[in-house]
């Protein structure tokens, strides 16, 4: 279901995960592990801790553990390096600190960092989890040490009740309104609309249609006895016809010519329990063999 936390699926129950993204794009979501990411090629905007930052070639930026957050790249051809570990890895030295802007301001050495941890977790060498996390430890000391550092604090009230907002959006996408999402924040509708883009890159309407358009792709694909328009009124479209013209517009196929195995979330190894927030055209072109 879109709409929750991430759950990371490590590999042999590792802390470390390392992978290539071209035209990276996702929803806001949220998950425990840290996040680094670089551009190798194209430009991306993120958006983090209620503010958008634009990150161009070899630019970095460390996504916090528990930060609601969301990216879209600026072109189709944009690469991202992305590097995942868990929270606990920087636990020891770094419980009670954190980076004061995820944007890295000084130069590091995050590309030699991704290709050390791929091949490490790739030929999968004696204590090569170790071995990875060891590489993880080294270079954030390293940043720490650049960086701009501030005390942790816990996540503000408005942060958590975004987070609860977006699970009540993935389970009652079918009857939410924009009205229940002001109501649920208790904010003014112009505010709400502000911080709901800061927060997520997108408008509510657009969030809300990506919900709706996924769980439709998925009535087409099991129940194969109702009617098009039926799963329009299931999943929350007020008319057929702005049902075809919203789910063309997000998977780029009418809905009785979507192909048997389209999804929205891009393929990569999950347990049952993994939620990925990739959209479609995100693409995972490296990764671990």
């Amino acid at each position: 279901m879109i709409a929750k936390r991430e759950i990371w699926n490590y590999s042999d129950k590792g802390k470390v995960w390392a992978g290539k993204y071209k035209n990276s794009h996702n929803l806001p979501h949220w998950h425990y592990d840290y996040e680094l990411i670089q551009v190798e090629e194209g430009c991306i905007n993120v958006f983090c801790d209620k503010k958008k930052y634009t990150l161009q070639k070899d630019e970095a930026l460390l996504i916090d553990s528990g930060a609601v957050h969301s990216m879209h790249a600026c072109t189709t051809d944009t690469k991202l390096r992305v590097l995942i570990f868990a929270q606990d890895v920087l636990k020891p030295f770094a419980e009670n600190i954190r980076l004061a802007s995820p944007k890295f301001y000084g130069t590091y050495p995050v590309k030699q960092l991704y290709s050390a941890v791929l091949r490490i977790l790739s030929e999968k060498a004696p204590y090569y989890t170790e071995e990875a996390i060891c590489e993880i430890v080294r270079f954030m000391i390293g940043v720490l040490r650049g960086e701009r550092v501030v005390k942790r604090v816990k996540s503000d009230s408005a942060s958590q009740a975004f987070k609860r907002l977006l699970e009540e959006v993935g389970n009652r996408y079918d009857e939410f309104t924009f009205e229940d999402a002001v109501s649920f924040m208790g904010m003014s509708d112009a505010y709400f609309s502000r911080y709901f883009r800061a927060m997520a890159g997108i408008p509510f309407s657009e969030y809300l249609n990506i919900v709706r358009t996924e769980n439709a792709i998925k009535l087409l694909q099991t129940e194969k006895d109702i009617s098009v328009t039926e799963i329009s009124y299931r999943c929350g479209f007020p008319t057929i016809r702005s049902f075809n013209r919203i789910f063309k517009e997000i998977t780029g196929y009418a809905p009785k010519q979507l192909p048997a195995e389209f999804t929205l979330e891009e393929s990569i190894p999950t347990s049952d329990e993994t939620f990925n927030p990739s959209l479609f055209g995100c693409e995972l072109i490296e990764f671990p063999s």
